[in-house]
């Protein structure tokens, strides 16, 4: 923590920029790292974990059009419709999926098929459990299944893909396309008691009833289910689909007799695609990500697509990469940002020393307590990332 700034900079430059091959002649590690891959999920990982406060921040300055139509992007949609905060979990979702090709293909030089899948159990068991932790530390009582945010959902997720990780491309689309088809005909054509078939109103569809029946009422009353209509069980199996697509990318990725235009192209299809598909698919089957519904899986996915091709073709094609330095810390240790963003009350602790400014500049301390927020969190980040320090499961 005691090097300069200059020095500091210049160590994480080491991981973004191209490295020339060591003297054994091996690669090193940063080297075989995606680093649009990495940016893209510290870009996403950003907004969770201070971005969304920056952005309060500055509106808290004056009034801003601008800036209120991105804080408007930056909430949840109540129920009905799509906006980028809704993008986030599909994000993580796909990009688990397109890493699993570049994890395996890393494993399999040592490791058996068998060993892979061993390995691949035991991060879905760590990543469920820390999604259990996180949530019971958060509502201050212990849950074992936590549905509704995101760990536990990408570690099953995780888990389906890896075992579908060696097989073709054309089965990992199939298995990924009928997941949604058979999710939709579900919640299309089974009723529930005094629930009609294909209802989506909020606390009052298939999935909810589903929720209430397995977890019980009293976990339904907690917050944020009651207020927010959060589905679990049923909607956690949609967010498979995703997954495995980004499996697919991930394989196209990997595979050397393709050009990176070429790979480039086939991501911007698949996006253009599922995003224009499922917005076609609202007019029958409402976009709800509460219920993730098959019209919201395929745009959010295609959103999500046109995101990493945003950061593929910008880093990987045109080789802009040291524009990405905010963002690569906070994707090369995504899970330890998010759980220490979720359980360490930072944001309260630099309060302590901006709130001063309340009572002289109060249009400037939200602002002020954002950015040093930022700021702490990136230099814990780049210190680890300096240290080879990467907390994964």
């Amino acid at each position: 923590m005691g090097e300069s700034t200059p020095s500091a900079l210049k160590d994480v430059r080491a991981i973004v920029e191209p490295t020339a091959a060591k003297p054994s002649g091996q690669p090193s590690a940063a080297a075989a790292r995606l680093t649009s891959l990495d940016a893209f999920r510290g870009f996403t990982m950003f907004w969770i974990v201070g971005g969304t406060g920056l952005m309060a921040g500055l509106q808290s300055l004056g009034n801003n059009p601008v800036l209120k139509a991105l804080e408007y992007e930056l909430e949840h949609t109540p129920w009905r419709g799509l906006r980028f905060y809704d993008c986030i979990w599909p994000s993580f979702m796909l990009m688990v999926g397109v890493s699993i090709p570049f994890a395996f293909a890393s494993r399999a030089r040592t490791q058996s098929y068998g060993q892979l899948l061993i390995h691949a159990f035991w991060r879905a068991a760590v990543l469920f459990l820390l999604g259990s932790i996180r949530e019971s530390i958060s509502l201050r009582t212990p849950y074992l299944i936590e549905l509704s945010s995101a760990l536990q959902p990408i570690a099953i997720a995780y888990f389906v893909a890896a075992l579908l990780a060696t097989k073709s491309i054309k089965l990992q689309a199939a298995v990924s396309a009928l997941i949604l088809l058979g999710y939709a005909l579900l919640l299309a054509f089974v009723p529930a008691p005094q629930i009609p078939a294909g209802s989506y109103e909020l606390n009052h569809n298939l999935v909810h009833y589903v929720d209430i029946a397995l977890l019980g009422q009293r976990h339904w009353d907690q917050w944020p289910y009651a207020s927010e209509g959060w589905g679990t069980v049923l909607s956690t199996i949609p967010t498979i689909s995703t997954t495995l697509l980004g499996v697919v990318i991930g394989k196209m990725l990997v595979m050397p007799q393709l050009s990176l235009k070429r790979k480039a192209k086939l991501v911007g299809i698949i996006g253009i695609f599922c995003f224009g598909f499922g917005w076609a698919l609202s007019q029958s089957i409402p976009v709800v990500m509460k219920l993730w519904t098959t019209s919201y899986g395929l745009a959010s996915a295609g959103v999500a697509c046109l995101e990493f091709l945003a950061f593929f073709w910008i880093i990987e094609l045109r080789g802009h990469r040291r524009w990405v330095l905010l963002f690569v810390p906070f994707g090369t240790n995504a899970l330890f940002i998010y759980m220490f963003a979720s359980l360490v009350p930072l944001h309260g602790w630099v309060s302590i020393f901006t709130k001063g400014l309340g009572s002289v500049w109060p249009r400037v301390e939200p602002l002020t307590t954002a950015i040093l927020v930022i700021a702490i969190e990136w230099w814990m980040l780049s210190w680890m990332q300096r240290r080879r320090i990467f907390i994964r499961p």
